[in-house]
């Protein structure tokens, strides 16, 4: 757009403007705040959270494309021990030929074309083809499992976050509400100040006592912002996009749902996790590669079969397009028919054999040996990282287990002492209101209140997490938090 187009285009706005009492530059801004996108607002539950992840996440997509290699080396086993048909054609100018000048000038032929179709199988190779395929099998289930694994731990991961935007929220909440609080005890004693009930220290111990927490209010709510935008990240979510946490989570309903995995915990015998599983299809896997590299010490037994057409047209006669006969009038004039008695037409001729082999290994500079050695070393480091897997999950679930009964533990105290402290502060403030207590009393029962509801908020979400930790270190099914409006669902990903 030229200058005068747009000086022309500002004219005729202003003259708009003018004419009905409005001022140009409320007009502007009106239409660029209409040309600004409205940006829409996620409402975001803690199910469909997870399912963003699943769908979303690079941990989802990798271990997914590992699952497709996998199932690309199966195949690629499985086709060693399956029929090989080829089709070749080639063409050949010879412009010399020792053979000819000196044995025979028959074998002179200077062009050949040949189209010939090749049939092989192998029959016996020492083991190795149906070795290999298991092999490839087990990595392939490996591969599965850990998938599996995977939609399991970003479950939790995913939860964990969840939540902790949820008690950075009620964090704010409570300093929020404490923060009113005090400043409505502030206007009540500047009132009473002014009626000439209250000292001037009073007014200004609210005061001193409402600034207090107006920091911490502003540090609850920078945290909440920084757990939406791990949250953000962890979804893959544009941090410029609005979301709305729609889970509200249920003391009482997190508190039912643990005595059925509370009732797993005396299990001795180790969980059917989808990581131990894969260690185990793993080790099965080097197992099969030790009998892969032990079938380069036995002979192999392949067979073909070739067939085909061959032909030899003399200079100058271009693509054979003819079937192939030897007889007296194909000769050249001038042919010396005591010596030759028939010539080929330069046609098509048939051309077909079947080959039997049996190949020894006698010696192949130690290859098979150090192979051999190679693949013994494998199935020790598989065998060894199986028996570590079964540490290592051992460990998890112990540490669950503890963790769980731990979460339990302080969530029962936890709910008594809100309840308790809020019946305090209420107390309190009536006393105050009535002249029968000291405003240090209600500061004292508020800030008890607010560390108790704090603690009451953490001890549910450590209760839930606990469980669903439990839940993936035993390879259950992992529970999704219970809310006020719905039962107890679980998640697919850890099943």
């Amino acid at each position: 757009m030229s200058g005068n187009s747009v000086r022309r285009t500002i004219l005729i706005i202003s003259c708009g403007a003018l004419a009905f009492g409005v001022s140009p530059v409320a007009v502007m801004g009106q239409q660029a705040a209409r040309a600004q996108p409205v940006i829409d607002t996620i409402r975001l539950s803690v199910q469909e959270a997870v399912a963003i992840a699943q769908r979303a996440s690079d941990e989802v997509r990798l271990s997914a494309a590992l699952v497709e290699a996998a199932d690309a080396q199966v195949a690629l086993a499985r086709s060693s021990g399956l029929p090989q048909l080829r089709v070749n054609t080639s063409y050949s100018h010879v412009y010399e030929n020792a053979r000819s000048t000196a044995v025979n000038a028959v074998f002179n032929q200077p062009n050949t074309y040949a189209v010939t179709a090749s049939l092989s199988q192998t029959l016996f190779q020492g083991g190795r083809i149906v070795a290999a395929t298991r092999a490839a099998g087990d990595m392939r289930a490996a591969s599965r499992l850990d998938e599996q694994e995977t939609r399991a731990r970003l479950n939790v991961d995913v939860q964990r976050a969840y939540l902790n935007a949820l008690f950075d929220a009620r964090l704010a909440d409570i300093q929020r509400r404490g923060v009113e609080l005090a400043t409505a005890r502030l206007d009540q004693l500047q009132q009473l100040q002014a009626a000439g009930r209250a000292a001037r220290y009073d007014v200004l111990r609210a005061r001193v006592e409402r600034a207090n927490l107006e920091p911490l209010a502003i540090q609850a709510e920078n945290d909440r912002e920084l757990a939406i935008l791990d949250l953000k990240r962890l979804l893959n979510i544009p941090i410029d996009r609005p979301i709305v946490l729609t889970t509200t989570l249920d003391a009482n309903a997190v508190a039912a749902m643990v005595p059925t995995l509370a009732s797993l915990t005396d299990s001795s015998t180790l969980p059917d996790r989808p990581a131990l599983r894969s260690a185990e299809f793993a080790a099965r896997a080097r197992r099969e590669g030790l009998t892969v590299a032990r079938a380069d010490f036995l002979p192999s037994l392949s067979i073909g079969f070739n067939t085909g057409y061959q032909a030899f047209p003399p200079l100058g006669f271009g693509v054979p397009d003819r079937s192939g006969q030897v007889t007296r009038s194909s000769c050249p004039i001038g042919t010396d028919t005591t010596r030759i008695k028939a010539c080929q037409n330069g046609g098509w001729f048939a051309d077909r054999s079947i080959t039997a082999t049996l190949s020894f290994p006698v010696f192949d500079g130690f290859r098979a040996r150090s192979n051999f050695d190679v693949a013994q070393a494998n199935l020790r480091v598989a065998e060894l990282q199986l028996q570590l897997q079964r540490e290592t999950i051992s460990l998890e679930v112990a540490r669950a287990r503890a963790e769980l009964l731990r979460a339990r533990a302080v969530f029962a105290a936890r709910q008594q002492n809100s309840s308790e402290a809020q019946e305090a502060f209420q107390l309190a403030s009536l006393r105050f209101s009535r002249g029968l207590s000291t405003q240090l009393e209600v500061t004292d029962a508020q800030l008890a209140l607010a560390t108790a509801q704090s603690g009451e908020a953490r001890a549910t979400y450590d209760l839930y997490l606990a469980t669903a930790d439990l839940a993936r270190a035993l390879g259950r099914p992992i529970p999704y938090p219970p809310d006020r409006s719905s039962p107890v669902r679980r998640s697919e990903s850890g099943s």
